[in-house]
Formats: structure tokens, sequence, C-alpha cells
């Protein structure tokens, strides 16, 4: 997937928004690496992964790019307690037929304070009014602060919007 541009894309924007490279990442959906590929690449240390699928799990585990990856629990964090993590990524899972927009507040629910969230929403996600609005009730969150926000390449010829929200 040499035009999947996403991941770099989620990567470069948490080092922009001021991430701090030595606190863990989940990579929430991670799928098969590519995600945390693009993490360990601009610095950051520690990146757990996890993924819906078994065969995704496998695949990660196998990129050598995280430390821990699990097979995680439809729109549940599993696991993971609120503050585990200062950096969550979510590279194209929000959207239909992936995860709902409910699993927006998931990973805010467990983000520790201080930290950034960072996820990707393609064109047609942005369209849906029921992902659409979750951005817009983000936008309304005076403990939320969105620090990002770039439209750019996804892949196969589509764009897709990458966000960094701080929470406070």
């Amino acid at each position: 997937m040499s035009d999947y541009a996403t991941p770099a894309r989620i990567a470069i924007a948490l080092r922009q928004a001021g991430a701090n490279v030595e606190k863990p990442v989940l990579d929430f959906g991670c799928g098969t690496g590519v995600s945390g590929m693009a993490l360990k690449s601009v610095g950051f240390d520690v990146v757990d992964g996890t993924d819906l699928v078994a065969e995704n799990v496998e695949a990660a585990q196998a990129s050598g790019a995280y430390r821990q990856v699990w097979l995680g629990v439809e729109s549940r964090a599993g696991h993971v307690r609120r503050g585990d993590y200062q950096v969550i990524t979510a590279c194209d899972v929000i959207h239909g037929g992936e995860a709902t927009p409910e699993t927006f507040d998931v990973l805010l629910g467990i983000l520790a304070p201080g930290g950034f969230l960072a996820l990707s929403m393609d064109d047609a996600a942005l369209n849906d009014r029921t992902y659409s609005d979750r951005l817009d009730i983000a936008a309304l969150d005076p403990k939320l602060e969105q620090m990002f926000e770039a439209d750019g390449p996804h892949r196969d010829g589509e764009n897709a919007t990458v966000f960094v929200f701080k929470r406070h």
C-alpha cells in the first residue's frame, strides 16, 4: 500500500501538535501495522496496537512496530483504563463500515488528561451527518482543543482529513 498516505500524515500531525514521543501510544484499529511503523518513523518510542481482525493483529505483531498487540472488542477499549495512554491514534477507523461515531467517545474516555487523540475521517465519513455531527460536538467541548486539521491524500485517489485533539 505504497500510496496509503494517512498513517504518515497522522504521525507528523501529532509531532506538530506537540505530542510527547516518549509517552506510550495506543494505535486503535492498528490494522496490519502501517500506522505503527509511521509512528515509529517520526520518533514515537512505544506503540501498542489493537484491532478487531485476528489476521491484522498477527500482521501488526510481525511488523515489529509494536510493544504489544491484542485482539480488540468492537466499540470498546478492552483492558485499557483512562490515563494509560497520553497519545491515541485511530487511522482510517472511524467511518461507516468500520467504527461508529461513538468510538470517538470511547477513545476520549480513556485518553489521559493533557493527552492527544489523532484520527482520520475520509470524505464519505465527513459527508455522513452522524460522523460530522460528532466532530461538531467535540468543537464545543471546553475540555477538548482541536490542535490540527488538514485535508489531504488518503489512498487510491481518495482524500481524508486528519484531526488532532488535546484533552485539557
